[in-house]
């Protein structure tokens, strides 16, 4: 027998600290998708929606790999959930190109 699914979702630990902003950010990513864009370019629509999208996944990016303030756990959950963007943080973990290349320089 197959189990049942439900929509309960068991939040981590410390998910009271960052709940209130996410939840803001994603109002602001609402009201940018509803926005009319009369006159605009199709590029120039989708701005607002992917600077919100990336303010987000900064926003977990942050607090987990510079400020050490949220659990593995909740960061995995902000991920798996969609609050920030995996491949995006994935680009951001990585040594950039610019300090690879000027470290060989000197």
């Amino acid at each position: 027998m197959p189990k049942v699914k439900t929509n309960r979702v068991k939040y981590p630990e410390g998910w009271e600290l960052v709940e209130p902003t996410l939840r803001e950010l994603q109002a602001k990513m609402r009201e940018a998708e509803n926005d009319p864009h009369d006159g605009k370019r199709k590029c120039e629509a989708l701005w607002p929606i992917f600077k919100i999208a990336h303010q987000q996944s900064r926003y977990v990016f942050d607090l987990y790999h510079r400020r050490k303030e949220i659990s593995a756990e909740l960061f995995e959950f902000c991920l798996d959930q969609g609050y920030a963007d995996r491949n995006l943080i994935a680009k951001w973990k990585k040594a950039s190109f610019y300090s690879l290349f000027f470290h060989e320089l000197m």
